[in-house]
């Protein structure tokens, strides 16, 4: 058997190895992320088998609409709980379907912090802000007058 990729050599048997920890230049196959299966049995219809990621999708969806009614403010926070109840269903559910894009940490973490972001900085903002930050407050003047 031949080996004709320059980063693979032959074991013992002749069958090609890879050599090298560097990558090969073309990639053949991907590994499914933690948690990437189904969330519920293959013969369920599509809609159950994807729960979780159309929960999230659906409630920041909903936030989106609420936003452009004119009710920012609730609405943005909507989205941001959408993220965090992403975070929460991926943290707590074995398989949660195409929620699970990257590792189980790094989801969560992503979900996280953009959720508690988002839904922060859309009761932070003005007109009368229901959440007041002191020392943000000080920072953005103390960047702004600068």
């Amino acid at each position: 058997m031949l080996v004709r990729d320059p980063v693979s050599a032959p074991d013992a048997q002749g069958r090609p190895k890879r050599a090298t920890r560097r990558f090969p230049l073309f990639t053949r196959d991907t590994a499914r992320p933690e948690g990437g299966g189904r969330a519920a049995a293959g013969d369920a219809p599509a809609p159950a088998r994807q729960w979780p990621v159309l929960t999230v999708a659906g409630l920041a969806g909903i936030g989106l609409l609420i936003t452009g009614l004119d009710v920012f403010r609730w609405g943005l926070v909507l989205v941001g709980v959408a993220l965090l109840i992403g975070a929460a269903l991926r943290w707590s559910v074995r398989d949660v379907g195409m929620l699970a894009v990257r590792s189980r940490f790094t989801d969560i973490v992503t979900y996280g912090v953009l959720g508690l972001a988002i839904a922060m900085l859309a009761l932070m903002a003005q007109p009368h802000a229901p959440l007041k930050i002191p020392f943000l407050n000080d920072l953005l003047h103390f960047t702004v007058s600068s």
